[in-house]
């Protein structure tokens, strides 16, 4: 069971705690049907991250084993066939989508867990070795998220906050990259034959700068102040301190941080401040 739970990538899940967004900035978090409903997404959302996930190691079955870290993934290991990975998708693809049409029958929302899969299945097809193409879709993963969990819930949120989270994907993407460049080369992906350091490093920071501006003006935008309050511009230095935390990380061009999830997990410090963080957004929505 483990192999197969390894398979399906449930660390990367945290990924999609995106989806919860709209509802805590829409104060409806203590609403226990709405809460229900984004829960039920979640899960929805997560067996979809994991057939994708699991396609993807299918693909790349024969480049993983040649790799120091990939080839230790349940498929280029051998502990499970390509058969059983086959199955195992086919089964939590009919199961997220069944939640899904439970929830809101075929609907907006199931269209862009739809259009995630099939833009991910390119993706693994081949659209990963276009440069710009590929960070574009690692991007449009994140923002889907949070599309996902507004559709769910009919829920409208700040256009800031899009844009918030689409330059925030944005970097997030391109430190991947420029990551798996500076401890790998190009050896492991084609794209990143395509892409150089100066490249990669000159936009990471532009799009850092532009999330942070963009977070900033979403505190103080009217509409914001206006439902939650003028006390959401105390976080702008925690998000500052995270993202400094973060891109210190980056920085050290150690062996797999580039990844996300790898580079949240891998660091304590920042997984408190991200605690807090959240901890802090709560307390001045709901409380304060």
């Amino acid at each position: 069971m483990r192999k197969y739970l390894k398979l399906m990538r449930i660390k990367h899940y945290i990924k999609n705690g995106l989806l919860f967004v709209p509802l805590i900035f829409s104060k409806q978090l203590l609403d226990s049907n709405m809460f229900l409903k984004v829960l039920l997404g979640f899960i929805a959302f997560s067996l979809i991250a994991s057939v994708v996930y699991i396609i993807n190691d299918i693909n790349d079955v024969e480049k993983d084993r040649k790799h120091p870290e990939k080839c230790k993934r349940p498929i280029a290991a051998g502990e499970i066939t390509v058969i059983q990975a086959y199955i195992l998708s086919i089964v939590l693809l009919v199961i997220s989508l069944c939640i899904n049409y439970y929830l809101i029958g075929f609907k907006a929302p199931e269209i862009i867990l739809i259009l995630y899969l099939i833009l991910n299945i390119l993706y693994s097809k081949g659209l990963k070795n276009e440069p710009i193409i590929d960070i574009t879709i690692l991007m449009l993963g994140f923002l889907f998220r949070v599309l996902y969990g507004a559709g769910v819930v009919d829920i409208n949120i700040s256009n800031w906050l899009y844009l918030t989270v689409i330059s925030m994907s944005f970097y997030l993407g391109i430190g991947k990259r420029r990551g798996e460049l500076i401890s790998q080369g190009d050896k492991t992906r084609e794209v990143l034959k395509k892409y150089t350091y100066e490249f990669l490093d000159k936009n990471m920071y532009m799009f850092l700068t532009l999330s942070i501006v963009f977070y900033s003006l979403w505190t103080i935008d009217s509409i914001t102040v206006k439902n939650i309050g003028e006390n959401l511009i105390w976080t702008i230095p925690f998000v500052i301190i995270i993202c400094m935390r973060y891109t210190l990380n980056l920085e050290k061009n150690e062996e797999g941080l580039g990844d996300p999830v790898e580079v949240v997990f891998k660091d304590k410090i920042i997984l408190l401040l991200i605690t807090l963080f959240m901890l802090m957004m709560i307390g001045l929505i709901y409380i304060i």
